[in-house]
């Protein structure tokens, strides 16, 4: 947070995978550091067996319904491993699952995920960075690779709102799968995150378009993993600007209050 004030950033959110854990650490750095402090997650949900990341913005991480969803999510991210593990060992490179998902057994709150099986292979010799690890072992088409099964965006959406927040399509451009856009838009979408630290400008200008053209508002962050193989920047390298943050605000303003609506009604 610290580094995050002095690049210049005032408006901040964490979106761990699949959990909420570190929300009342962040803000309360973010308070000191005079940043303001957004709650947030990023969710996986599935679309013909591909991971679709979904941030939830303006949550409430005390939501008991999204504690026990992430729960579940969690549950699959520790089966997943455990086959991408055993993948690993019918192509002669044996790694000790206990010794890899041990942090999640220890702290329920960790979400486990391919980033420990890549961290573990650098250790033991077999990759040279994580990168590489993900490169030769670990994405589509690897023979590592275990596809994932979880929600849909929809489902994943429709979670976001209950506890509160609003959901954006994380990276659209890593995704490559724009044709999906409407009928994310049609299930509950609420904006693209169109800035984004590996977007290119004309990246940026597409998602602006076609957050316009389906009444999505936009979201934008560096996506900062203080990861040296994954991050292209630190924090602040990529943001948003301010009048599309209040638009953010005011979109979440008004589905809580039309959630709200909804309830006093019924």
């Amino acid at each position: 947070m610290a580094r995050a004030a002095a690049a210049g950033v005032n408006v901040l959110s964490v979106t761990d995978h699949d959990t909420t854990a570190a929300t009342a650490d962040a803000s309360a750095a973010c308070a000191s550091a005079g940043i303001e402090f957004v709650p947030g997650i990023e969710i996986t949900a599935v679309v013909d067996g591909r991971d679709v990341h979904v941030l939830g913005y303006f949550i409430d991480p005390a939501s008991t319904s999204l504690a026990a969803f992430l729960d579940e999510q969690r549950g699959r991210r520790l089966a997943r491993v455990r086959q991408i593990i055993d993948r690993l060992k019918a192509i002669g490179i044996v790694l000790d699952a206990e010794a890899v998902l041990r942090p999640a057994r220890d702290d329920t709150s960790k979400a486990a995920g391919r980033p420990w099986v890549a961290r573990a292979l650098v250790i033991a010799g077999h990759a040279a960075t994580t990168k590489d690890a993900f490169d030769r072992f670990l994405v589509a088409g690897k023979p590592a690779f275990v596809p994932r099964i979880g929600p849909s965006p929809a489902d994943v959406f429709a979670r976001v709102h209950a506890s509160g927040g609003i959901a954006s399509l994380a990276h659209p451009g890593l995704l490559v799968r724009d044709e999906l856009i409407p009928q994310f838009a049609r299930a509950g979408l609420d904006a693209l995150e169109a800035h984004h630290s590996k977007h290119t400008s004309e990246d940026t200008n597409r998602y602006l378009a076609l957050a316009n053209q389906y009444g999505l508002a936009v979201t934008g962050g560096s996506d900062y993993h203080a990861e040296p193989s994954h991050d292209l920047g630190g924090p602040g390298s990529v943001s948003l600007p301010p009048e599309a943050f209040q638009r953010l605000k005011d979109r979440c303003a008004a589905r809580r209050a039309t959630a709200s609506g909804d309830a006093t009604s019924s």
